[in-house]
C-alpha cells in the first residue's frame, strides 16, 4: 500500500514508462500523490497507457505522456522544455527504458562487434546522454532526483545454470550495461556534488514475464522467500527514493531479488 502522500505534486519522469517496469512505476507515483509521467518512444502505447492509468487513478496523482528519445538529445531537451513549460518544475527523473537492436540476446561466441557496440550505446549511452541533460536542468532548477535502474547481473556474475533446458541466456551487453550504470550512478553523485542533486540505483532481481517452468525452478532455487519478483515488489523502494524520507541516500545501488545474490 503506498502513503497517498509521500509524492504529493512531485513531477517525475519515468522513461520506458510503457514497459512492464515502467507502467507499475507510474501507477505508484500517481498513487502517491505525484504526477507520473510516461516518457516512451512509443507514442501508441504510451498514450494508451496514459488512458488506462487516468481511469484506474481518480484521486491522488496524475498520469501525464511525453514522446521521447533517450538517445536523442533534441528529443530529451525537448520533453525537459515540454514539462518545465506545463508543470514548472520537474522534481525526478527515473531512468527504466530498455533499448535494444534486433540482435540482441545471442550467445557470447554468437554477438558481433557492431551489436554489442550497438546496445551498449543504446542502453548506456541513453542513459547518460538523458541523465546529462536532466542534470543540467536540475543544476539550474536548484535540485533534482535520478534513479537509474540497473540489475542483479550487474552486482554478481550470471548464474548460467538456471537457462539450462530453457531457450533463455544472459546477453553479455546486458551484464556489462548494468554493471557500468551502477557505477555511473556512483560517478554522477559525487560529480554533482554543490547542485543539490542526488542519484541512486535499484537493482532488481528478475521479473515474472511469462517465463518457462523450468526457468522459474532453476531461478528460485537461489531464493529465500518468494523467488522471482512482480513488478509491484519493486515500487515500494522507488517510491522510497523518489520521496522526502531519503533525502540524505545519495550514490547507492539498493539490490531487490529475495536474496538471489546471497
Amino acid at each position: 500500500m503506498i502513503c497517498k502522500d509521500l509524492l504529493k505534486n512531485k513531477v517525475v519522469v519515468v522513461t520506458g514508462g510503457a514497459g512492464l517496469l515502467g507502467r507499475a512505476f507510474v501507477k505508484a507515483i500517481a498513487e502517491a500523490g505525484g504526477i507520473g509521467v510516461v516518457a516512451d518512444i512509443d507514442k501508441e502505447k504510451g498514450e494508451m497507457l496514459r488512458k488506462e492509468l487516468t481511469q484506474e487513478i481518480k484521486k491522488n496523482g496524475k498520469v501525464d505522456y511525453i514522446e521521447m528519445d533517450i538517445i536523442s538529445k533534441k528529443s530529451i531537451q525537448d520533453a525537459i522544455e515540454y514539462l518545465v513549460k506545463k508543470y514548472r518544475k520537474i522534481d525526478a527523473l527515473v531512468n527504466n527504458a530498455y533499448p535494444r537492436n534486433k540482435n540482441y540476446g545471442r550467445k557470447f561466441e554468437d554477438v558481433e562487434y557492431e551489436d554489442f557496440c550497438e546496445n551498449i550505446n543504446l542502453h548506456l549511452g541513453g542513459y547518460f546522454l538523458t541523465s546529462q541533460q536532466f542534470a543540467l536542468y536540475f543544476k539550474k532548477q536548484g535540485y533534482g532526483n535520478i534513479i537509474n535502474i540497473a540489475s542483479i547481473y550487474g552486482v554478481v556474475a550470471p548464474r548460467f545454470e538456471i537457462y539450462e533446458g530453457t531457450n533463455m541466456t544472459m546477453p553479455v551487453e546486458y551484464a556489462c550495461i548494468k554493471s557500468a550504470i551502477i557505477h555511473l550512478t556512483k560517478y554522477m553523485a559525487k560529480y554533482f556534488k554543490g547542485w543539490n542533486v542526488r542519484v541512486n540505483c535499484i537493482s532488481p532481481g528478475g521479473i515474472l514475464s511469462g517465463q518457462s517452468e523450468q526457468f522459474l525452478r532453476n531461478y528460485n532455487k537461489h531464493c529465500l522467500t518468494k523467488g522471482m519478483l512482480d513488478t509491484e515488489d519493486v515500487v515500494g523502494t522507488l517510491i522510497f527514493l523518489l520521496s522526502d524520507m531519503s533525502k540524505y541516500i545519495n550514490g547507492q545501488n539498493i539490490v531487490v531479488d529475495d536474496g538471489f545474490c546471497l
